[in-house]
């Protein structure tokens, strides 16, 4: 199943937030949530909601370093992969 990726994505970001502090690991554990509320609904997320996740990903990606900006890296892949999947733009 496509929104398997939004999960896995979801999994990585909060392996993620467990490797930032303060105020980014915040961030990612809220983007974890959004992500694995996106995967459970019963129409996924359209190209702009996507091209959001993913802009924020690349933002927390510049604020990270380490295992923490790799997991970020694994789930902008996901997402990604994702995109390819839904109809549209």
């Amino acid at each position: 199943m496509p929104r398997d990726q939004l999960t896995q994505a979801a999994e990585e970001v909060k392996h993620a937030a467990a490797e930032a502090d303060g105020e980014a690991a915040e961030r990612m554990d809220d983007l974890a949530e959004t992500l694995e509320n996106l995967a459970s609904t019963d129409q996924g997320p359209d190209h702009g909601r996507l091209a959001r996740i993913t802009h924020s990903l690349s933002e927390l990606r510049a604020g990270a370093d380490g295992a923490a900006a790799e997991r970020v890296d694994a789930a902008q892949d996901h997402v990604k992969a994702y995109r390819e999947t839904v109809e549209g733009v």
